[in-house]
């Protein structure tokens, strides 16, 4: 059985409470660990509410001792923010509203108001502390969650509290969701709105579980649920990134931390604008299509596009993804009509010569190795992968290979070209006709489904990505000794 001790701020608490194995802090810095000790569990009752004080350390102490502790240092930087709400279901919530007393303790999961339990339940789950004071705010239809402290208790609600102690200081501990203890913890962007997102839920859960196996705890986070980044050693976006978009946004002030990001801000920046691309892939002689940015539709320039290319030419965007903003224009009157509606949306656009092939290669590749590739093929009865306008047929087939198998054409122009970007987790997108590759573009994010790009590695692919957050957060550790 493992064994607990309660650890208090000072000598006149440990005679108040009265209890056996109630110790101070100073005598825990001091006597602990103590050699050939049992497995041990501290209950930390000092006012962790400022950080660096003694209840942080003590909790901060108790982990690196390899002691089980309640409230854990994640739980306590948590709980510090003064705006914490609970995130109820909708259900949840209209069951609180019907509740008399709208403020209440939480004691170690357990109230005294039975209408407030389950939620209490639900609250002591998430954050784990001894003591926790919920309030409904009617205003927002939100319970208001803080974490409570020892001196706050009086009369019969300290007696409530030393009932609760005593019992959970006997009891078999359920901290959280987490049974085994993770080096890092990592927080996995999504939004769970997004109609094709990058990985479905099957791939998603993957992840956490390779996580896992890499000693990283990985949570699965919302844009509205990520409350402060920098509770995490690690973000891995999963959610369609652009430049003026809350994924650049916490890419960025997560990187500012020192946070392991993929994608980067610098390769979102990269990836999601075309023009940067088109300037870069000619600066450094990766294989493309002809291309040309114009920002008028003057008839000189109308001019010269017809001398450039022949039709039809694809007419791009400079930000978009699964092919979206691109069109096929046929001739001189269609050409003019598009490149005016594009240039009332963007300053430039990129005209692109046509080239139609059964299918295009997207190669991935993680810091400058592929890892996996694909063959997918155009949607039935058009010119692209994707046909937005398609109900039925909106995407065509697809086929996974290993990366051996991939033309040494196709694999060198994928790799030069991410050289170009950096070092994150990419898709790039080549055609191949008459055994010459031509990169399309190179994708931050790219798609990983199950049965789809991991259709070859299986969960070997989800694997070698989280090793990859493992390198990296091992060698922040190196860096920051």
């Amino acid at each position: 059985m493992l064994k607990t001790l309660i650890v208090v701020e000072s000598t006149a608490l440990v005679e108040e409470l009265g209890l056996p194995n109630t110790l101070t802090f100073e005598r825990y810095l001091q006597d602990y660990p103590k050699r050939d000790e049992p497995k041990t569990r501290i209950i930390n009752l000092c006012n962790t509410e400022q950080y660096l004080s003694k209840g942080y350390y003590c909790s901060l102490l108790a982990e690196a001792r390899k002691h089980v502790v309640q409230p854990t240092v994640k739980t306590i930087n948590a709980l510090r923010s003064e705006t914490l709400d609970l995130n109820l279901t909708a259900k949840q919530l209209s069951e609180v509203a019907k509740i008399t007393n709208a403020k209440t303790w939480v004691f170690f999961g357990k109230t005294n108001d039975a209408a407030w339990q389950k939620v209490g339940q639900i609250a002591h789950k998430k954050y784990p502390a001894p003591i926790l004071h919920l309030e409904y705010l009617v205003e927002t239809n939100q319970v208001r969650i803080k974490q409570g402290s020892l001196s706050e208790l009086e009369g019969e609600e300290k007696q409530a509290f030393l009932a609760q102690l005593t019992s959970h200081a006997e009891s078999t501990w359920h901290i959280g969701q987490t049974t085994k203890h993770a080096r890092w913890e990592m927080a996995i962007l999504v939004d769970p709105n997004e109609p094709s997102p990058p990985s479905d839920k099957d791939a998603i859960a993957k992840f956490v579980k390779a996580a896992r196996k890499h000693g990283i705890h990985a949570e699965v986070k919302t844009p509205e649920t990520l409350e402060d980044v920098s509770q995490y050693d690690a973000l891995f976006i999963r959610q369609t990134t652009a430049i003026d978009h809350v994924t650049y946004k916490l890419a960025s002030k997560a990187e500012a931390k020192g946070i392991v990001v993929i994608d980067d801000a610098t390769s979102i920046l990269r990836c999601c604008n075309k023009v940067f691309l088109h300037d870069a892939f000619s600066y450094n002689k990766v294989p493309t299509l002809k291309t040309v940015t114009v920002s008028d539709k003057e008839p000189h320039t109308l001019e010269q596009l017809e001398t450039t290319f022949s039709y039809p030419m694809v007419l791009k965007m400079p930000e978009g993804s699964f092919s979206r903003g691109v069109f096929k224009v046929k001739d001189k009157e269609e050409l003019e009509a598009r490149l005016g509606e594009l240039l009332a949306e963007s300053a430039l656009v990129l005209v692109q010569e046509f080239l139609y092939t059964e299918y295009d290669w997207r190669i991935g590749v993680l810091n400058g190795r592929a890892i996996y590739a694909c063959r997918y093929f155009m949607a039935r009865n058009h010119w692209q992968i994707y046909n937005h306008n398609s109900k039925r047929f909106n995407s065509g087939g697809w086929e996974t290979l290993p990366t051996f198998e991939v033309p040494r054409a196709v694999l060198e122009a994928a790799l030069k070209a991410c050289k170009v970007i950096g070092k994150g987790l990419y898709g790039v997108d080549v055609k191949e006709l008459a055994g010459k590759a031509y990169v399309i573009e190179v994708n931050d994010n790219p798609s990983i489904e199950t049965k789809v790009e991991d259709a070859y590695l299986g969960d070997e692919l989800y694997m070698q990505i989280m090793a990859e957050f493992q390198r990296r957060l091992e060698l922040r550790g190196k860096d920051n000794d």
